[in-house]
């Protein structure tokens, strides 16, 4: 039994005309990185293979987002450098700022995932249940088969009412 992965806590959203959260995208594979700017991982692999991800699969289906969470140079780590940065790799996507813990030098969402760093991949299936928490470079062809794998799964039943009548859909 795989559990409901948790909401993401966030400080603001980049590339996001609003909020977002894991709720309202049940129905759809949330595939979200981890990242840091400072990670040399992150930026030869990770980002890169976020971006792959949004190329391959349909937004209907699949929704990349990014989480910088940051839990080393904090005082160089800011939402200006974070734009910037965003700006220069190309990066499309939304991007969650992890919330910061008061009480330590690891983010929210870090913590409550349990991330052992960055990158980490984050898989969530279409009924919102965290499939895969994968720490350093994750190989693109599993990766793309895992993904897929998810997206043939059946989406979630939503009710649907229509001139006061409803019904499962």
């Amino acid at each position: 039994m795989h559990p409901i992965a948790p909401e993401l806590q966030v400080a603001a959203w980049l590339n996001a005309a609003q909020p977002l959260s894991l709720t309202q995208l049940r129905g759809k594979v949330v595939a979200i990185y981890a990242f840091q700017m400072l990670c040399p991982g992150c930026v030869s692999h990770g980002i890169p293979q976020a971006k792959a991800i949004r190329a391959a699969f349909d937004e209907q289906d699949v929704v990349v987002l990014g989480l910088h969470s940051v839990f080393e140079h904090h005082a160089v780590m800011h939402r200006a450098a974070l734009e910037a940065f965003m700006h220069e790799y190309r990066i499309g996507f939304p991007v969650a700022i992890d919330q910061p813990s008061p009480h330590s030098p690891v983010p929210l969402t870090m913590a409550q995932y349990q991330l052992r760093g960055t990158p980490t991949l984050i898989l969530i299936d279409r009924q919102g249940r965290l499939r895969l928490s994968h720490f350093g470079q994750a190989e693109d062809m599993r990766v793309g088969a895992l993904i897929g794998q998810l997206a043939a799964e059946a989406a979630p039943q939503q009710a649907r009412c229509e001139d006061g009548a409803c019904s499962i859909h």
